[in-house]
């Protein structure tokens, strides 16, 4: 009786969440699938079952295929720097340095920015012929370049502008990973003659897996989900160099209204989302320890 009490105990105490998780996570995903099986509802003609059509129609998409390419380069190219940067952020201000706290204020304040401001602001720095990075090139007697209207410098000039806003966000978890962190393990190190670069790869960077493992959670996450960068600064161009998954389905949801191919598409990034999560929690959770 005592242990079914405790189990009964146990489950209502999770009732809340999983009732939560069930409705705004479980069920949505479930009707979704089950949508993008479905043609598009239109005025005069119900959604009829079409079964794997959309997903035919997918896979000969060319812009879909770019857009997922767009993507990838742009995982591979903020969720590393953004990690790198944040480490190396939280390592210089958790040292005792004149004026630290302007510093750690001056790192986050990106963060606490609303996302389109920030992609005004960034907008202003790449406008062709008066922007920032115009003016420091033609200071330094280069000409001026269109950032975000030539096919090759766009999806790097978006990248710089995650780079920037989460670096400052992920900091803060490494900070409060380090000064948790016992000083009696740096003093033992001193005594041993362990170099800096030593301590840190063999004490501090192993200690800190944990919080590296949840930064890397949310940087991928916030990679397959940016929209508002690229409707303020480029809307997908020049030629879809710029569009990003989840833009390629907002796009087809709600500007060409054709919600079951964006069914379609939303379970691709699903699916790519759920594998990414399953090899970290498998993978890299194998080889992070806990104190």
């Amino acid at each position: 009786m005592t242990r079914t009490r405790e189990w009964l105990y146990a489950w209502l105490l999770l009732l809340p969440a999983a009732t939560l998780l069930a409705l705004f996570t479980h069920y949505p995903a479930i009707a979704n699938l089950w949508h993008s099986f479905l043609s598009t509802p239109k005025a005069n003609r119900p959604a009829k079952f079409i079964g794997l059509d959309n997903y035919r129609a997918l896979v000969d998409d060319p812009v879909f295929w770019q857009a997922l390419t767009n993507n990838l380069w742009y995982a591979l190219g903020t969720i590393p720097l953004s990690i790198a940067l944040a480490l190396l952020m939280a390592l210089w201000v958790n040292q005792r340095l004149p004026g630290r706290g302007f510093l750690r204020l001056a790192y986050f304040t990106p963060t606490v920015l609303p996302m389109i401001a920030v992609a005004n602001i960034w907008l202003f720095f790449y406008t062709p012929g008066y922007g920032l990075f115009d003016q420091i090139a033609g200071a330094l007697g280069f000409g001026h370049h269109n950032w975000l209207g030539s096919q090759s410098t766009a999806l790097p000039a978006l990248m710089i502008v995650t780079i920037w806003k989460e670096a400052g966000f992920f900091m803060i978890f490494y900070l409060a990973a380090l000064q948790s962190m016992s000083p009696h393990l740096a003093e033992a190190a001193a005594i041993e003659g362990a170099s800096r670069r030593y301590f840190f790869w063999r004490v501090t960077f192993p200690l800190l897996m944990p919080t590296t493992l949840f930064v890397l959670v949310n940087a991928v996450i916030n990679a397959f989900r940016l929209v508002d960068h690229i409707v303020v600064m480029t809307r997908g161009g020049p030629d879809n160099a710029t569009a990003l998954l989840l833009y390629y389905i907002f796009e087809i949801g709600f500007r060409f209204w054709d919600s079951s191919y964006a069914a379609a598409l939303t379970m691709v990034l699903l699916v790519l989302l759920g594998a990414v999560a399953l090899f970290q929690f498998f993978f890299l959770e194998r080889r992070t320890h806990y104190q």
